[in-house]
């Protein structure tokens, strides 16, 4: 291709992206229904390369949401915090002690969607968020459901040839029975991803009875993926939900509750029996998972580990870990040195603690609090990394509108943030407010009900 060619086609491209920037700023709840679409729909290896970088569908979508929905920021503790953890990582690997990849990861996959988490909520209302990202995992759900019984993953129909195909498009089985996962790559990413959504559900706009089948479906489909970790996190989601969030009706809480220990007397014994049935398999999962901490020895105050190939603990060999670290937090000490380990964990700290409160817990900082304790069996791996840091961007957003809220004073509420309740056994209903005076360019408000 000639030189004017190129330079032909990255201008055509580029005005292009221009159309598809100003046309999803003029609709921005489509702009967010198509993330959520692309996060729940569209496997990590479904992208286009650009030199020696890979960019996924979901990283492209958020790169553009960002730039067509972004606006002012009211910054925080937990911004600045993210901001050192991506200045270490990129500093890092300016320096060399740090491998580029590592950084890219920090930034693509971390700070990317953790930004279009604190931004959406300035265009588009927390309703609609809710509802969207709740429909999105009951589709997920159901078509997990299909792809158990027909043991057919629709989604590894889309061969790519990269090594993130060939990486996660492989399917799972446990016992001989098959995992499912979705268009996440990992039974345990959809598990995760699944338990995480089952707060949008619970504080939908939708009918009690359709907020408890919609449940019960998503239930079902983190048991098919026969993942510890979904169902935990599935458990303490649900618990922390009915718990902490404010105005869900006592009637719906009794049932959910109810439901749930019904649910557990029979996926209990089944997932029991399948893991024994497993085996050496299971066994050596949760035992592989266990010898990981021995690996924190070798976490440096800055940079990467030394390489462990060849070192062993107690007789174990440790090189065999060193393509595969089910851990977040040790990998992200091995990769980004323990400075930068400590920024991690703080971010998370400041997260869960306000979501402890009923006053200030939200549906993004409950999914959050409870994925936490996961973070020490399972990587970031595929989408479900992305999908963590944009809840956890989006509970920060929660937090600092709400605190803007309260410090505007009686009567002084900050513009765009109104309260939402529940009614009794109703779906959650914003309280009627004057309405504000918004840009028509800008529509959709926001709630800190998220």
């Amino acid at each position: 291709m000639s030189t004017i060619a190129a330079i032909g086609t990255a201008l055509v491209g580029l005005s292009a992206l221009v159309v598809v920037v100003v046309l999803l700023r003029a609709m921005p709840r489509a702009t967010f229904a198509l993330w959520a679409a692309v996060m729940f729909f569209v496997p990590v290896w479904v992208g286009a390369g650009l030199g020696n970088l890979f960019l996924s569908a979901i990283t492209v979508v958020t790169l553009v949401a960002i730039v067509a929905l972004g606006g002012d920021l009211r910054l925080s503790v937990v911004d600045l915090l993210m901001a050192v953890l991506v200045l270490l990582a990129v500093a890092q690997a300016v320096l060399g002690v740090v491998e580029i990849s590592y950084s890219v990861t920090t930034v693509l996959e971390w700070a990317l969607p953790y930004v279009w988490g604190r931004l959406v909520l300035s265009r588009v209302p927390a309703s609609f968020i809710i509802d969207c990202l709740a429909l999105c995992a009951v589709v997920a759900a159901g078509l997990a459901v299909v792809e158990f019984i027909t043991r057919t993953n629709l989604f590894t129909l889309i061969p790519f040839d990269n090594s993130l195909y060939e990486t996660w498009g492989p399917l799972q089985e446990r016992n001989g029975i098959l995992r499912a996962e979705g268009a996440w790559g990992h039974s345990i990413a959809l598990g995760a991803a699944l338990a995480m959504s089952s707060s949008f559900i619970l504080a939908s706009r939708w009918r009690p009875l359709v907020r408890v089948l919609a449940l019960i479906l998503v239930a079902g489909a983190t048991t098919l993926t026969l993942s510890r970790i979904g169902l935990l996190t599935l458990v303490l989601v649900v618990a922390l939900t009915l718990v902490l969030l404010p105005g869900i009706g006592r009637t719906v809480r009794i049932v959910i509750a109810s439901a749930g220990i019904l649910s557990g007397l029979v996926i209990a014994p089944f997932i029991g029996r399948v893991l024994a049935g497993a085996g050496q398999e299971a066994a050596g999962s949760a035992g592989y998972r266990g010898t990981l901490f021995s690996l924190f020895k070798y976490v440096r105050l800055f940079g990467s580990a030394p390489s462990f190939k060849g070192a062993t603990v107690g007789g174990d060999y440790l090189g065999s870990f060193a393509k595969s670290i089910d851990n977040t937090i040790l990998l992200t000490g091995l990769r980004l040195g323990w400075f930068a380990l400590a920024v991690f964990c703080l971010i998370i700290a400041l997260i869960i603690i306000p979501a402890l409160s009923p006053a200030r817990a939200g549906t993004a900082s409950i999914a959050v609090t409870a994925t936490a304790p996961s973070l020490f069996a399972v990587a970031l791996i595929t989408q479900f990394g992305m999908f963590f840091w944009f809840l956890a961007g989006l509970a920060v957003a929660q937090q600092v509108m709400r605190d803007a809220g309260s410090n505007a004073g009686p009567g002084r509420q900050s513009r765009g943030v109104h309260p939402v309740h529940f009614g009794e056994d109703e779906a959650a209903v914003p309280v009627p407010s004057p309405a504000p005076r918004r840009d028509p360019l800008l529509p959709g408000g926001s709630s800190y009900d998220v």
